[in-house]
């Protein structure tokens, strides 16, 4: 038989009274803070679960900081393609202009002045910065305008190669300045043409044959005798691929997968040159070959045909190679908000598992609140009676 003294009792209903005031203070806590795990020791799995999924949200964070970099950048970058693109449509437009045969030659000169304004503005546009210091086209980084304007044409001073942003997305900040404005495939894409003659003119040409096509540097050489003018098609100096062909303006001449078209009147010694096509054409190249031409006077219509022809030649395939870049990047834009879709989705999971590790179900929290306040208070009723119970109070009474 257990003896139960009156000490004992008082005390026993005093820690259950301190155990359930605690209990309704905890809850109050929790209800306050609406989180079921307020420290490591409520629920160590629980506490351990969260801090992972807050560890995922701080790098989807840093990622998306990252991200909106990339955006703003390349948004700048497809701004500035955007304007390049209508700068150059610009100039082909007076190069055009500059074919008519009606104009004198201070009128093509004047229109060569238009020309060499939008060459300024497309240097500028070039070098345009990114609001943060740097410049859109640097590559791996300049602290100066990455495009200068020298003697020898305009020269790329920036790194070669792109930045891309510090995260796990390989995302890029910048592109390569040298490859987007300086290294446009030169011709027509697979070979370039060029004359010497001050009475004919040579297309672009095109490609018959792919896989006719060599790679090597022909010359077509003019001869003028007894009336009749005749051409001969040498190949790498010195093998002579056809030879003393009768000759027709405008008529196709076609050699090894090219065919190209002559036109004019060519005479004894006229010489037109076909080389294999390099990725080094330049608008700005471009349009300084088109200024000069269109600024020296005295020059035959044929000329300035070869002129026009030759400077929309290389202007389309600037004004493609421009575009294309263009195109890249309005699908890197499209990548960068697929990225930040699935970091978007990474987040709210990681914010969801969180939630479900140490957030509080406030219903159920209400609930067990009322019920722990019951009990505070019934203890609180029992701790009064039991002080009712001494013997004291019963000799008293």
């Amino acid at each position: 038989m257990t003896r139960i003294t009156t000490a004992y009792a008082f005390s026993s209903s005093v820690e259950n009274l301190q155990q359930r005031q605690a209990e309704l203070v905890r809850a109050q806590e929790q209800m306050t803070s609406g989180k079921r795990v307020l420290k490591a020791s409520d629920d160590p799995t629980a506490a351990a679960r969260a801090e992972r999924a807050r560890a995922m949200e701080q790098r989807a964070d840093a990622t998306t900081r990252a991200i909106d970099a990339s955006r703003n950048s390349m948004t700048l970058t497809e701004s500035a393609l955007s304007d390049a693109g209508e700068l150059v449509q610009q100039a082909r437009e007076l190069i055009v202009a500059a074919g008519n045969a009606s104009y004198s030659d201070a009128e093509r000169a004047d229109t060569a002045n238009q020309i060499a304004a939008i060459r300024k503005q497309l240097l500028a546009v070039a070098n345009r910065g990114d609001g943060t210091g740097g410049y859109v086209f640097s590559g791996q980084g300049s602290s100066q305008a990455p495009f200068i304007d020298q003697p020898g044409g305009v020269g790329y001073t920036g790194s070669g190669g792109a930045t891309q942003v510090a995260s796990d997305e390989q995302l890029p900040l910048t592109l390569d300045g040298n490859e987007t404005w300086l290294a446009a495939p030169t011709g027509n894409g697979v070979f370039t043409t060029s004359s010497n003659s001050a009475s004919a003119w040579i297309d672009a040409g095109r490609v018959t044959s792919p896989a006719a096509i060599t790679g090597s540097a022909y010359q077509i050489q003019f001869t003028v005798a007894n009336g009749a003018t005749t051409y001969s098609v040498i190949k790498d100096g010195s093998t002579a691929v056809l030879s003393d062909q009768p000759y027709t303006s405008g008529q196709a001449i076609q050699v090894d997968g090219m065919a190209l078209s002559v036109s004019g009147t060519p005479g004894q010694g006229d010489s037109f040159d076909i080389q294999p096509s390099t990725p080094s054409a330049s608008i700005f190249s471009v349009l300084d070959k088109v200024v000069a031409e269109l600024k020296t006077p005295s020059r035959s219509a044929a000329q300035t045909t070869q002129t026009v022809q030759s400077g929309l030649r290389d202007i389309d395939s600037v004004a493609n190679h421009l575009q294309s870049t263009r195109s890249m990047t309005g699908e890197l834009l499209k990548r960068i908000d697929s990225v930040q879709g699935r970091v978007d989705d990474l987040k709210l999971y990681g914010k969801t598992t969180e939630s479900n590790a140490e957030d509080l179900d406030m219903a159920q929290a209400i609930s067990d609140f009322s019920n722990k306040q019951t009990g505070y208070s019934a203890a609180l009723q029992t701790y009064a009676s039991m002080q009712k119970l001494s013997l004291f109070n019963y000799i008293n009474g």
